[in-house]
């Protein structure tokens, strides 16, 4: 995998790092999964997750018995695709709360690592925003339905609406609270459906939500991932929220709906593209992009 000497040096001391008791997982984000050779004689093939972009990647690791989850193959920054990374090991069940993890990623998902930080898996550290809350959220919640969620967001980001860029917002959870805070904009195009074809969990659903992400309007989402709505106004607005310069009344009306609520949100930036999960009112994960498509 590394090619020059500083590589093959750093490569070594994560690996080094990660035979440590301390560490519980090395996380990689690479499409370049380590040679045999890099790994022999190291204890950790049970500590290592391969986070990368393509599923049959994914199949063949897990096929040699190496832990895997698959990431969206989008140009964010490192400490952006290790967060999507953390988001999907989590969902996996690959990470627990306490969890020490060693993250590598490099430029490019075909590239060599090149960067390394350590985590804690749901650390209240304010300064440490790589955690997601999908292991901290109620038992009702499902962890599969909000990263599904996420990686939507993450696609209507970078590739907007037939070559346009749009925003979006996605409420998950307590729908009936959320549903009496909201009113409906235009006619609901998941009426009529079966709860059984309008689950967020199923590819021609995602489509669909990306489809309608370019209506006016949130989608609300119960736990389990039926979509119950889209196009919904949402009427809650809390004077308590605060939220950083420059984020406007998307984003205002997520973080109020997750403040008055036990809810949920994701949202889209129209402008950047970027993505943001709020709970209870706060941003709990911000992922940028560094190039749209849009």
């Amino acid at each position: 995998m590394p090619d020059g000497k500083f590589d093959r040096e750093f490569l070594r001391a994560a690996l080094a790092l990660t035979t440590r008791s301390e560490v519980d997982r090395l996380l990689l984000v690479s499409d370049q999964p380590l040679s045999p050779n890099e790994i022999r004689g190291r204890p950790i093939k049970k500590k290592l997750v391969y986070a990368v972009t393509s599923e049959g990647l994914v199949h063949q690791l897990k096929s040699k018995r190496y832990n895997a989850v698959t990431i969206p193959p989008y140009d964010y920054t490192r400490i952006e695709k290790i967060k999507v990374a953390i988001v999907a090991a989590q969902s996996a069940g690959l990470l627990r709360d306490g969890d020490t993890v060693l993250a590598c990623c490099g430029p490019g998902d075909d590239k060599v690592a090149d960067t390394m930080i350590k985590v804690t898996i749901g650390s209240e550290d304010p300064e440490e925003k790589i955690r997601v809350d999908t292991l901290g959220l109620p038992p009702e919640f499902s962890s599969q339905v909000i990263e599904g969620l996420l990686h939507t967001a993450m696609e209507i980001g970078a590739e907007g609406y037939e070559g346009h860029a749009i925003g979006s917002i996605m409420v998950v959870g307590e729908s009936t609270k959320v549903m009496e805070k909201s009113r409906q904009l235009i006619l609901n195009p998941f009426q009529g459906m079966s709860e059984a074809d309008r689950n967020s969990l199923d590819p021609p659903i995602r489509e669909a939500i990306k489809t309608f992400a370019a209506l006016d309007g949130a989608f609300v989402i119960r736990e389990d991932g039926v979509v119950l709505a889209a196009g919904r106004y949402l009427l809650s607005m809390s004077r308590d929220v605060k939220l950083p310069m420059g984020l406007g009344a998307r984003h205002s009306a997520a973080a109020s709906m997750t403040s008055e609520t036990g809810a949920v949100a994701i949202t889209v930036s129209q402008t950047t593209g970027t993505v943001r999960v709020f709970r209870e009112g706060e941003i709990v994960l911000e992922l940028r992009q560094r190039i749209r498509r849009v």
